[in-house]
């Protein structure tokens, strides 16, 4: 177990730190906001095109991977939504809702805990997890918040907004040319290459601790009582679903199932409290979800590691 913990404290030790930082320090939020630019313009999409650049071609079609942990992500979200609906009969706040228990925090957290976890060999599932499921939420949000009446422009305007916010998205663009390197096998002059590589590593610590600084900086106002459903969704159901799909639909390799089952295993993603944000629905009790599921995950994280590390899982 104490290797475990020593895999999983640091990265939440990051995130202790910047909610330290930011509580003693007492910065507005928007001070956040040139770092928060680096990580999602730079620093990510550099990380993202250093992996892909370098990976093998056949390894960046698995078509059945990418349609299990996308269509697993997706179960949980309509299965959160459905639950929400039920109960509000609202499509915005069931929307929200259901992304607070399905959309991980792939981008921060997730490629390098996987890679520190499983090696370089996970590199790659946790790159095409990051890729599509970003667009399955990228086109959800503002396609149910049109439904419930929340987008006020035309479809057409609403179509477009979704494309671009696919592939405009600094990441999606550094995946897609990172894929591009690996099909024509161009590698970047020897300067070019060291710089990337600087600011691959610097993606990780400033992700995590811009993330715990945000969540000191927005205070839990408001518990939903969606919590109760939203934490055992998130943090239990959605990476033992991912495991049951991938071995139901086909033979993948070890690591990609563990890694595939610990992104499914992270906490909310920040995001969602952004998209909240933009449509002005469930926004204290995204904050508080986002919050919650990142204080649990220290323990359930922990034991998902645990129990794949020493054979547990087969």
């Amino acid at each position: 177990m104490l290797d475990v913990f020593n895999l999983v404290l640091p990265f939440f030790g990051l995130i202790f730190l910047g909610f330290f930082v930011a509580r003693v320090n007492r910065q507005p939020l928007e001070a956040l906001g040139w770092m928060n630019t680096f990580i999602i313009y730079v620093a990510l999409p550099a990380m993202f095109f250093q992996i892909l650049s370098k990976t093998p071609v056949a390894e960046l079609t698995q078509w059945s991977f990418i349609v299990g942990t996308t269509g697993t992500t997706f179960l949980v979200f309509a299965a959160m939504f459905a639950i929400g609906f039920a109960r509000t009969r609202r499509v915005d706040e069931s929307t929200i809702q259901g992304l607070a228990a399905a959309y991980g925090n792939i981008g921060y957290m997730g490629p390098a805990l996987a890679v520190l976890a499983f090696g370089a060999p996970a590199a790659v599932p946790v790159a095409l997890i990051f890729c599509f499921d970003n667009i399955l939420h990228f086109v959800m949000a503002p396609t149910l918040m049109a439904l419930s009446g929340r987008e006020q422009r035309p479809a057409g305007l609403v179509a477009l907004n979704v494309l671009k916010r696919i592939f405009l998205h600094p990441f999606i663009i550094a995946t897609i040319f990172g894929i591009g390197a690996a099909i024509l096998g161009a590698e970047p002059p020897l300067a070019l290459e060291r710089l990337i590589d600087l600011l691959a590593r610097a993606a990780a610590p400033c992700a995590l601790f811009a993330m715990g600084a945000t969540l000191a900086l927005r205070p839990l106002k408001r518990v939903p009582r969606e919590l109760y459903v939203i934490v055992p969704l998130k943090l239990l159901l959605q990476p033992l679903l991912i495991y049951l799909v991938l071995t139901w639909i086909g033979t993948f390799p070890k690591v990609w199932i563990f890694t595939a089952m610990l992104t499914a295993a992270l906490p909310t993603a920040t995001n969602v409290f952004v998209i909240a944000q933009q449509y002005g629905v469930w926004v204290e009790r995204a904050s508080s979800s986002i919050l919650a599921t990142t204080l649990i995950s220290i323990a359930t994280l922990t034991l998902w590691l645990y129990a794949m590390t020493h054979g547990w899982i087969g």
